[in-house]
């Protein structure tokens, strides 16, 4: 059996598709990876897997170029014939699915990983795109063969309170999944009052609460705390709320946080940090902390959809209000000041990394909706 698997960049697939990319073919099934060129693609065919560039721009909303990427897409699907496609992130959603529609694909699985810019920006441009984007949502995401994948349950009321897709068309899946094999803890045990490492490790977008990350690293550092703010990542140019590279230069000249750019082994990173940061505004299920959390590192993040997925407050890390900088401080505060009591807090983290976001899982539940659908033999 044929399936295509679509994301907007292929950094989408190399990070977060490759293990599902390969098991698919490890079974026997062809595997077509396509999404707009970038530095990824050579390292996914180097995986042995095939992949193709498209001709796609993630901002444009030129409807000329637009219309030839849908154009390039049923041709492709018609060269191709899939039993299945499977489209990663909301443009892919639902220019992957029209086309799907058009060229016949018996089956259609879409995967939504938090309801993305258009949705929780309110910037003029994403207001003017929200009901655009929501009537073809609503269109694209029905018919018995197709099947809707969310990470968390506050996006699943979502869609479903919005009128966006049917509860039986919806599956929860939550996230991604980590390597277990990969991501493991290091050996760092940290002492009361020795220099401590935090990291920050995501897509350099407002939206992620970098804003916060870099306030709560001023005040502290005005403390006097021995405290070290990494920030890990790059700018998303795709993205409109991608923070310019001018500001991440302004921060590091500043002194307040270094800069890592884009880490190729995150799990070497964990092992060699002390407490994982993310304050984002909402996620689908931040795949840095549960990546953070198999390395047993204390988290702390927002109380949002998605993030409270990864965290129980207290338990196995600390939940703050979203946009509070002064409750993003303390909270890296008190487990700078206690690292017995945040080891026992990572410890507990890794346990339920283990028990529920090991890949193997997420991958299992994915090919369970393929064979729901009737495309792979069970």
């Amino acid at each position: 059996m044929k399936i295509i698997l679509f994301a907007n960049s292929d950094w989408y697939l190399y990070n977060f598709r490759l293990s599902l990319a390969k098991t698919l073919q490890g079974l026997g099934h062809e595997v077509l990876l396509i999404s707009p060129e970038g530095a990824y693609g050579s390292q996914l065919q180097s995986q042995g897997l095939r992949w193709q560039a498209l001709p796609m721009e993630r901002k444009s909303l030129n409807p000329l170029r637009e219309l030839r990427l849908l154009i390039f897409l049923w041709r492709l699907c018609r060269r191709e014939r899939p039993a299945l496609v499977h489209n990663f992130t909301i443009k892919s959603v639902v220019y992957g699915s029209l086309v799907a529609i058009f060229a016949r694909v018996p089956v259609r699985v879409n995967a939504v990983a938090g309801m993305g810019y258009v949705f929780t920006n309110n910037a003029l441009k994403a207001r003017l795109l929200r009901p655009v984007v929501r009537g073809l949502m609503k269109v694209v995401l029905g018919g018995t063969r197709s099947r809707l994948i969310l990470q968390n349950n506050d996006d699943v009321s979502a869609f479903v309170d919005a009128h966006l897709v049917s509860a039986d068309r919806v599956r929860l899946i939550k996230g991604s999944g980590v390597n277990l094999t990969r991501f493991q803890p290091g050996s760092r045990k940290r002492q009361v009052g020795e220099q401590t490492r935090v990291v920050l490790a995501a897509r350099l977008l407002w939206d992620k609460g970098i804003a916060e990350y870099i306030g709560a690293a001023r005040r502290l550092r005005a403390e006097g705390l021995p405290i070290s703010f990494l920030l890990a990542g790059s700018p998303d140019e795709g993205n409109p709320a991608s923070i310019p590279q001018s500001t991440l230069d302004e921060w590091a000249r500043e002194g307040v946080v270094e800069l890592l750019g884009q880490v190729g082994d995150m799990a070497t990173l964990f092992a060699n940090v002390d407490i994982a940061v993310l304050p984002s505004y909402r996620e689908g299920l931040p795949k840095s902390l549960i990546e953070a959390a198999a390395c047993a590192l204390p988290l702390v993040t927002t109380d949002v959809p998605g993030c409270r997925e990864v965290v129980n407050d207290g338990i196995d890390g600390l939940l703050v209000p979203a946009k509070d900088v002064n409750a993003l401080a303390e909270a890296i505060k008190r487990l700078y000041q206690d690292p017995l009591w945040a080891a026992q807090l990572g410890r507990t983290a890794q346990q339920r990394a283990m028990a529920e976001f090991d890949e193997r899982i997420v991958i299992s539940r994915t090919i369970e909706v393929y064979r729901e659908l009737g495309t792979i033999a069970a």
